[in-house]
Formats: structure tokens, sequence, C-alpha cells
């Protein structure tokens, strides 16, 4: 076990017409709310902070907000005009797991990509 505990962002569907609606260039296709949830992104946070999740969310909700526009968007023209922790709400869910097990071993290190 490692001292982390793993935060996912689940989309909502209003993040999903948001995706669908906003690409200039593909409008014949569109993404569903269960393949936009597949593979998400999983955030690593102290595993003290874990107790406490929805201070911690309030506090880093802008950074997580816009690491999940970016992952859809780079182009930050096409992403919401206000964005606000009300609108963070409205388009995603936060689940947090306490049990962080590390099966690999060995030392972490960080990619560089």
């Amino acid at each position: 076990m490692i001292n982390r505990a793993a935060v996912i962002v689940r989309l909502k569907k209003p993040f999903i017409n948001w995706i669908n609606t906003v690409d200039p260039y593909d409008k014949r296709s569109s993404v569903t709310l269960e393949e936009a949830n597949e593979d998400r992104t999983v955030y690593l946070i102290d595993d003290a902070e874990a107790e406490h999740v929805d201070e911690w969310v309030d506090l880093n909700f802008m950074q997580l907000f816009e690491c999940e526009l970016e992952d859809w968007y780079q182009d930050e023209s096409l992403w919401p005009e206000k964005i606000d922790k009300d609108l963070f709400d409205a388009w995603c869910e936060i689940e947090c797991h306490t049990v962080v097990i590390d099966t690999v071993g060995g030392e972490m290190s960080e990619s560089d990509i």
C-alpha cells in the first residue's frame, strides 16, 4: 500500500453535451457518457486529504476541471466562458478510493511526456 488516495473525475451528461457540440471539425460522431467515462485519469492525493476530499476538491477544482477540459480540447477558446465550482459540480462527479496498492514495487518515476 502507498500513502496516497485515488481521485477519479467522472463526467456527467452536461460535460458530454459540451464535448459533442463544441467540436468545430467533426459533427458526424458523438461521444457517449459510457465511452467518456471508460478510461479516466486518476489523480493521486495524500491519503490524509481523502478524509476531507470535498474540501480538497473545493481547493483544487479549477486545476481538475482544466485538466479534464484540456483532455478533450486544448483550444481554450472552446472552453466554457465561466468556469467555476458550480459548473464543475454540474459537469463532474468525484470518486475517491483510499486503498491504493503498488503491485510493481521499485521506484515510481515521472514520465517525460
